[in-house]
């Protein structure tokens, strides 16, 4: 049977030929292709290559060529049919139905498309006409360029009720196929048919090869009773099965490993204007299966981008909760939260592009969005409670279809749950100075041939004291996470001591994150493991220069504990009293999120006085003093 060419087009969309070929073939990437050992010769050296951004394969050996269904078809020996039949069960997609109508409904859309790109050329004109100078100065007050207007074909609708279907007319579109596109507001209870968009700037929705298929439209009249306005379903157009930008973002989100998922429209064209392409956003509906499976062929692990409100941070949770089942090997996502009241476009236009690409290269995994929508949902101050807590997890992380990857989240989160309830050591009692070292009551002792750093903290000097790293402001949790790598990169002996503390610790800094673990990775296959061997190691592996820069900086040249000159004991004390400042300010941030949700949804003075709190700890941090112990008596917190 012949399919319709928008389902074949679609299909191929769906499905990466990489994944199909790379079950038979074992394949190898080589800039923007795959190559291999062919399949249809017997040779040594590989010929063959996959283009997924071309959507074929090609074997130089035999001059095989073709698409994805050719290859089922050459190397499994299944009819056309059978092929594609296998392909949209893997690709979520239903057969279309085998009546001999298909061809002519396939006709009929080609006719829409034509319908689709008249629309969309009459609504470029008006933009540029007297009748668009409110939308012009509308999209100029947003920093949108002349270029960018006409890369995306943005038009304005006029507030004519007629104006578009009195155009149509003149070219000999039927009422019925102005009403089939979604372009009129017709029926039996209408007196007379009108245009659906009138007054808004008008975004035009693509398919994955450019064609016009559908329109967004951002009302100009503050009192219109819908902000947005897209397209309806039609034969051509799915709310939930396609992305905004699609066509324009492929081959760039190839290029760069991963694509960004937004909002809105106008939050792809802001990235696009500041050279940031590989974007796309849902069409009015929150995230779909078709659309993760989408960005997926995309790209591995798509970033999904949400305003830091509690609006973003909820539309992220139910991100989470969609992905979950769908989850396989190597194929994720990961989430960037923005500042508070600031959207992408907003973010370049006010501190430019790079701003928006720190935001995106600190992204957070999706474990960690998992563990912060659990956690942030309740007060976990009670073993009942925290017992709810691992059963709540343990039904969440059930929702994953996949054994390995659920084996893989339930140990993470699990590993998680046991180092903030009890994974360290109590708190023990002060030490005192003994021999040339310290001693500890029950007589370990470390320092000048001591041995073992023992399981305590020692005393704050008056140096940690006045560290810049003993406030919590904007821009200290950067400064604590350089320093712990800083202090363990000048005295990796540490690292036989608090290896696993330093691999607890959560950094957020994509750069610090890797020195840290290779730092780790260098030290268990080294040990014992000195400075200058360190650096060596790290100068094999490319690493000096990020090494070099964090050394270079500015804010760390007076924490004299953590340069290679301090002494064994001092170097010990920073990094400790520095991990107990992290951990601390990770859960305070943590209680503050819960208590905000918490006094959102009851008003009460606990909740407010809760609050508060934690606001107030996290503004005035516990002074420690000599003994180890703070104002309150209480032992110092670093293994909480």
């Amino acid at each position: 049977m012949s399919f319709p060419k928008s389902f074949l087009d679609e299909l191929k969309a769906r499905i990466r030929v990489s994944d199909v070929v790379g079950r038979r073939v074992k394949l190898v990437r080589r800039g923007r292709e795959f190559v291999g050992l062919s399949p249809f010769a017997n040779e040594k050296s590989p010929s063959f290559t996959v283009n997924d951004d071309k959507q074929f394969y090609h074997c130089f050996s035999t001059g095989e060529h073709g698409d994805v269904i050719k290859f089922l078809e050459k190397v499994e020996n299944l009819s056309f049919l059978e092929a594609v039949e296998r392909l949209a069960g893997e690709a979520g997609l239903d057969m279309p139905e085998r009546d001999p109508h298909s061809i002519e409904r396939e006709k009929q859309s080609a006719t829409l498309i034509d319908v689709m790109e008249l629309a969309a050329g009459f609504f470029r004109r008006k933009l540029s006409e007297g009748v668009g100078a409110e939308a012009r100065a509308y999209l100029e007050r947003r920093g949108m360029k002349a270029s960018t207007l006409e890369n995306f074909n943005i038009g304005y609708a006029p507030e004519d009720r007629h104006a578009l279907m009195g155009f149509l007319k003149t070219k000999n579109v039927s009422i019925d196929q102005m009403a089939e596109a979604g372009l009129i507001i017709s029926g039996p209870d209408i007196a007379e048919p009108y245009d659906r968009f009138r007054n808004r700037i008008i975004y035009p929705i693509a398919d994955a090869r450019g064609r016009c298929i559908a329109f967004g439209g951002r009302a100009l009249d503050p009192n219109a009773k819908a902000k947005y306005l897209n397209s309806p379903d039609t034969p051509l157009f799915h709310k939930g099965r396609g992305l905004y930008n699609l066509h324009r973002a492929r081959k760039p989100s190839y290029d760069a490993g991963y694509v960004i998922a937004v909002e809105g429209y106008m939050d792809v064209i802001g990235l696009a204007q500041g050279g940031i392409d590989n974007a796309v956003a849902p069409l009015g509906t929150a995230l779909t299966e078709d659309q993760i499976a989408l960005m997926w062929r995309m790209a591995p692990e798509p970033i999904l981008c949400f305003d830091g409100d509690k609006a973003g941070l909820r539309a992220a949770f139910r991100a989470v909760e969609r992905v979950l089942p769908l989850l396989k090997p190597g194929h994720s996502l990961r989430f960037a939260l923005l500042p508070e009241g600031k959207d992408p476009d907003d973010l370049i236009r006010e501190e430019g592009p790079e701003a928006m690409r720190e935001i995106l290269a600190n992204a957070r995994p999706l474990s960690e969005m998992v563990w912060e929508k659990e956690f942030t949902s309740g007060t976990w101050d009670t073993p009942e409670r925290r017992a709810a807590l691992e059963s709540r997890i343990e039904e969440v992380l059930g929702t994953i279809g996949d054994p390995k990857v659920r084996g893989h989240y339930q140990q993470a989160l699990r590993e998680r749950i046991s180092k903030l309830f009890g994974g360290g050591k109590a708190p023990q009692a002060a030490y005192r100075r003994s021999g040339g070292g310290y001693r500890a009551p029950g007589g370990a002792r470390w320092g000048k041939g001591g041995g073992r750093f023992p399981d305590f903290i020692p005393p704050v000097s008056p140096e940690l004291r006045r560290s810049s790293l003993a406030t919590d402001n904007a821009g200290a949790e950067r400064s604590r996470e350089g320093l712990m790598v800083l202090i363990m990169l000048n005295h990796p002996e540490l690292l036989d001591f608090y290896s696993e503390e330093f691999a607890a610790v959560e950094i957020r800094n994509a750069a610090l994150d890797r020195l840290r673990n290779e730092i780790i990775d260098i030290a268990a296959l080294n040990a014992p493991l000195d400075r200058e061997a360190l650096r060596g190691h790290l100068t094999d592996r490319d690493l000096a220069e990020i090494a070099r820069r964090l050394e270079g900086t500015p804010a760390f040249k007076n924490e004299r504990f953590a340069w290679p000159d301090a002494s064994p004991e001092k170097a010990r004390s920073g990094f400790l009293h520095v991990l107990a400042r992290h951990r601390r300010q990770v859960i305070l941030e943590v209680e503050l999120k819960a208590a905000e949700r918490a006094l959102a949804e009851d008003m009460t003075e606990e909740n407010l006085a809760r609050l508060r709190d934690i606001h107030a700890q996290l503004e005035h941090p516990d002074v420690i003093d000599e003994t180890g112990y703070d104002q309150a008596g209480n032992g110092q917190a670093a293994r909480p």
